[in-house]
């Protein structure tokens, strides 16, 4: 059931995606920093937690990203996955006149009013899984998330030997880049694995290694003959995991999902994961500043554009959407090669 994990995701963006012209990062500063000297602006992330593992590897990155510019770049984020609370601290944040916010949405949806508000201040807007999103002037995603997710399941339907029951979490419901996941996936698994078959709506974990704990010690006793798991929240299979190993499953059972190795390697480590799917949180807060800061800077970002940094160094404009361009950073891990990640 143990299956050889990939160094990096081949997501065929280049068949999808068309490549023109190229805007290219080495006009600025010989520091990195933008033509207006980034002493004189102020930048700030805003996550959809704070306090767990992903968003604190972000907060490495947009701290490096600080430290490297010379700009006043922070990252703020609620005490839960609540968009109501990413609302206020974008209310607050819009006195400020910071030069960019950019910001990871809980709901893409429920933000929009709240972002059309700062731009109209003048303050540019970079999201991050947020593809479709209105008032934005670019989001960025590490890759096209609808290939993404139909890789997640070609890995999952190899584990469960292409047929049985799965079931698919998501953070929340409204969390448009994690019901992307799944989507892609489930229509992965309609075209090319009949035998398999998602039982449940996606399972909404509210972030929550607890709740995702629960809910899968509820579908493991409601489905007897359970396969396997897809998680899309950064906690998901770690709580999926505990359950999994608190039944002896990890034999039968196949948890595989998005996360990074230091929230999921103790379960990597003992079978009750088999593969995590994920990209660098760090390297993703400084492409959404690195944007930021070269549309400040009133720069564009085309086919093309290399941000310097690793993963995002040709993007490429999601078929579909004016505002949307995708890096190439994703990467599996298993049990063979978790030790070569240290975040």
């Amino acid at each position: 059931m143990r299956r050889k994990a990939l160094a990096s995701i081949g997501l065929g963006a280049a068949a999808m995606l068309a490549l023109s012209g190229c805007g290219q990062v080495g006009a600025t500063g010989g520091d990195g920093g933008g033509s207006t000297g980034g002493g004189d602006q102020t930048m700030v992330t805003v996550v959809k937690i704070s306090g767990v593992g992903w968003f604190d590897r972000m907060e490495v990155g947009v701290t490096e990203f600080a430290e490297e510019t010379g700009i006043d770049a922070r990252q703020e984020g609620a005490d839960d996955a609540s968009p109501e609370k990413q609302i206020q601290i974008i209310q607050d944040l819009i006195p400020q006149a910071p030069a960019a916010i950019t910001v990871v949405p809980n709901s893409p949806e429920a933000l929009e009013t709240v972002l059309a508000q700062a731009r109209k201040q003048g303050i540019v807007v970079v999201t991050h899984e947020a593809a479709g999103i209105t008032n934005a002037d670019i989001d960025i995603e590490a890759f096209d998330n609808r290939a993404y997710g139909a890789k997640i399941m070609d890995n999952l339907a190899e584990c469960m030997d292409g047929e049985g029951q799965y079931v698919s979490f998501v953070g929340g419901l409204t969390a448009k880049t994690h019901m992307d996941w799944v989507g892609g996936a489930y229509d992965q698994q309609q075209a090319e694995y009949p035998d398999l078959t998602r039982v449940e709506e996606p399972v909404e974990s509210k972030e929550d290694e607890s709740v995702a704990y629960q809910r899968a010690k509820e579908l493991l006793a409601k489905y007897p003959d359970l396969k396997g798991f897809q998680g899309s929240a950064g906690t998901d299979v770690a709580g999926i995991a505990r359950a999994v190993q608190e039944a002896g499953l990890e034999d039968q059972v196949c948890v595989m999902g998005t996360s990074i190795p230091s929230v999921a390697k103790k379960y990597i480590d003992d079978g009750s994961i088999d593969k995590i799917f994920f990209w660098d949180p760090a390297m993703a807060g400084k492409a959404q500043l690195k944007i930021a800061q070269l549309l400040v800077d009133g720069e564009e970002i085309t086919d093309g554009t290399d941000l310097g940094i690793e993963g995002y160094n040709s993007l490429k404009k999601l078929d579909g959407f004016d505002n949307v361009f995708v890096g190439d950073a994703a990467v599996i891990v298993d049990k063979s090669n978790v030790d070569e990640y240290d975040f």
